[in-house]
């Protein structure tokens, strides 16, 4: 399995970015999945999850400006994030999790005016 994510960039405070990722194989419709950020000198920490059902759960930093999406059929799951702010600027990852945990390359994201 390999995840292509891509959508990362430089935004200006309450501005907004949409990023994708793309998996491979044919695990995907069958997994949860999850966007984590990594900002510099701090751990990565979890963004936001999807279950197979496509109930998602946010971290409280990021509710009611981001949203987590999936496309089964697209094998791609998407993070939409608005009202940005210079504290979300990170390095976005997002994971698969089947019997094995997959992780994507990241993107980098940049809050800043």
């Amino acid at each position: 399995v390999q995840l292509q994510a891509s959508g990362g960039g430089l935004v200006q405070p309450g501005g907004s970015l949409r990023l994708s990722c793309v998996a491979s194989g044919s695990i995907f419709s069958s997994s949860a999945l999850a966007w984590y950020r990594q900002a510099p000198g701090n751990q990565r920490e979890l963004v936001a999850m999807v279950g197979i059902a496509g109930t998602a759960t946010y971290a409280d930093s990021v509710k009611g400006r981001f949203t987590l999406s999936r496309d089964n059929a697209k094998s791609t799951v998407h993070l939409e994030m608005n009202s940005l702010k210079p504290e979300d600027t990170a390095v976005y990852y997002c994971y698969i999790f089947s019997s094995h945990t997959y992780r994507g390359q990241g993107t980098l994201v940049t809050v800043s005016s």
